[in-house]
């Protein structure tokens, strides 16, 4: 009996220590057996994280999602599923890394996606969003003023497309395009149009849609051979034909056809230019309004010479192509160069190469402290993106001086040449003394 309790007892500690939330924290446990009833089956909007115990990144987030249960109790219900344990919940909405998160509003089969920062204060200000639009639908209002697929017009983000004006506004632009081809009476459609709408005001600015009644404009849906409702179709940008239309193989959720329209947006988006820092100009040129300047302070040519520098510069154009999608900016400077400019951000005193990341609106910044490798910068960056990290304010709050200097010339570092003496002049007599 005594070492059945033991077993016992080791067995409860063991799951204590695994979980990450108890119940006083406020977060509920979701397991296969209780996810309908309690999340499926319940008019509450929740807000879940799918998460493995292993995960440093969930481990992380758990004081942030304790503050989250607590903030939202009695207004939004929050919840953790141990996707580790429980892979076939998981893999039902789509799970694929950790910590997902997800808010399961009106329509629980088909929850959305929350890709915003990992605070308690951003995961709220997205569920109370998902309450809101639920409480609007409930009144008859939908999520927007807009509707794809009412057929009334343009309203909200979404563009009417019609036979007289398709080509013009679609085929002869530059912009990328998502274009819906509905039947009113569509039924599909009619569920499409919410979120539809969500997602057109999501990617304005970035990627375009459009709507177009089939039913009214027979002869544009028989040219794009559309046969079913909703149709989808895909222009990509620049200049473009009837024949380059792409079929949309994506999902119908707002969340699913923003993912799908930033990917190909971020493909068309060209890799950020990575400037020298010689002059003011070239600086305010890679950093002025940027939402952030990624700065780097490369060693001296003659520490590092051609084939090393340019090694450290394809790392960085590299990066910059990765993390495009941002918008920032990208610099280098020669160490010792720009002293000014190493003083305000903090880096360079402890050696080359160096980088930090700089808000010159609010004028603070973060300086790498890992390895100057594609992974090192990688992971600093990634941690920036989602707004972790440590920050400290730009030293004198207001952009550094920058001196004018020479432009690499791309050649490897050559040594001052010493002067020869002329000794010709000299008197080497050894006779002479010299005189105390």
């Amino acid at each position: 009996l005594l070492a059945a309790n033991m077993l016992m007892l080791l067995l409860i500690s063991i799951g204590c220590a695994n979980a990450f939330y108890s119940p006083s924290d406020g977060v509920v446990e979701l397991t296969p057996t209780n996810f309908d009833r309690l999340v499926t089956q319940d008019d509450a909007v929740w807000v879940i994280e799918f998460f493995a115990p292993w995960c440093g990144h969930c481990q992380s987030l758990v004081p942030e999602y304790k503050k989250l249960a607590k903030a939202l109790k009695g207004v939004i219900k929050v919840g953790s599923v141990d996707a580790d344990a429980h892979k076939e919940l998981g893999g039902q909405f789509g799970v694929r890394g950790f910590p997902t998160i997800k808010i399961f509003g009106a329509n629980k089969r088909s929850p959305s996606d929350y890709n915003g920062q990992r605070t308690a204060n951003a995961i709220a200000e997205a569920a109370l969003a998902e309450a809101k639009k639920k409480v609007l639908a409930a009144f008859g209002g939908g999520s927007g003023s807009g509707g794809s697929s009412s057929g009334s017009g343009s309203k909200g983000d979404v563009i009417e497309l019609t036979e007289d004006n398709f080509d013009k506004l679609v085929l002869n632009s530059d912009d990328i395009w998502l274009v819906e081809f509905f039947a009113p009476w569509c039924g599909h459609c009619k569920n499409l149009e919410p979120e539809w709408a969500k997602a057109a005001k999501e990617l304005k600015g970035k990627v375009k849609l459009g709507a177009l009644d089939a039913t009214a404009h027979q002869g544009k849906a028989a040219e794009y051979n559309v046969r079913g409702y909703p149709t989808i179709k895909f222009f990509a940008a620049g200049s473009k034909r009837a024949s380059d239309a792409q079929e949309y193989d994506g999902g119908r959720t707002a969340s699913d056809i923003i993912s799908w329209a930033s990917d190909k947006h971020v493909a068309n988006v060209p890799p950020p230019e990575l400037l020298e820092i010689t002059n003011e100009l070239s600086f305010d040129n890679a950093c002025e309004g940027k939402p952030l300047c990624v700065v780097a302070v490369l060693p001296h040519i003659l520490d590092c010479n051609a084939k090393c520098r340019n090694k450290f510069l394809d790392t960085l154009r590299s990066l910059g192509d990765k993390f495009k999608q941002k918008q920032w900016g990208w610099a280098w400077a020669e160490g010792g160069q720009q002293l000014a400019l190493e003083e305000s951000l903090e880096v360079g005193g402890f050696g080359y190469p160096a980088m930090a990341v700089v808000n010159f609106k609010k004028m603070k910044f973060s300086v790498l402290k890992g390895s100057f490798s594609a992974d090192g910068i990688n992971e600093f960056l990634r941690d920036i993106s989602y707004g972790r990290g440590q920050t400290a304010p730009v030293r004198g709050a207001k952009k550094p001086t920058i001196v004018s200097v020479d432009a690499w010339d791309g050649k490897d570092g050559q040594l001052p040449t010493e002067e020869d003496i002329d000794l010709s002049d000299f008197n080497m007599d050894d006779d002479v003394k010299d005189e105390l």
